[in-house]
């Protein structure tokens, strides 16, 4: 079975995939989820981690309109579904690419 592509996400969805590899290292603070989808607008907080002497700029899929999702990020938009209405504290982004991220819960 075929891995799932940038192409079949949706369009919140994929916005995050774009900046996280824009991010390349970092974390992406205060992440609402409004039905299990990202909320970019307004823009959660981001902060880049920069590490002297190494490669700088976006991840290099970054200029590809398509390509396979790596299983982080399907595990990524599989646990923000699951979410339903919350805030991800912190996502950790790691060679463009989720790392670890801490969710805020709500007691019911």
């Amino acid at each position: 079975m075929k891995p799932p592509r940038k192409s079949t996400l949706l369009p919140a969805q994929a916005e995050l995939v774009e900046l996280m590899q824009e991010l390349d290292f970092g974390t992406i603070e205060g992440l609402g989820i409004q039905d299990g989808l990202p909320v970019l607008k307004p823009r959660p907080r981001v902060i880049r981690d920069v590490k002297f002497g190494a490669r700088k700029g976006a991840r290099p899929e970054a200029g590809l309109t398509d390509f396979a999702l790596k299983s982080s990020v399907q595990e990524l938009m599989t646990t923000l579904g699951s979410l339903g209405n919350s805030t991800v504290r912190r996502l950790e982004v790691q060679h463009g690419l989720p790392f670890r991220m801490q969710v805020e819960e709500v007691n019911a």
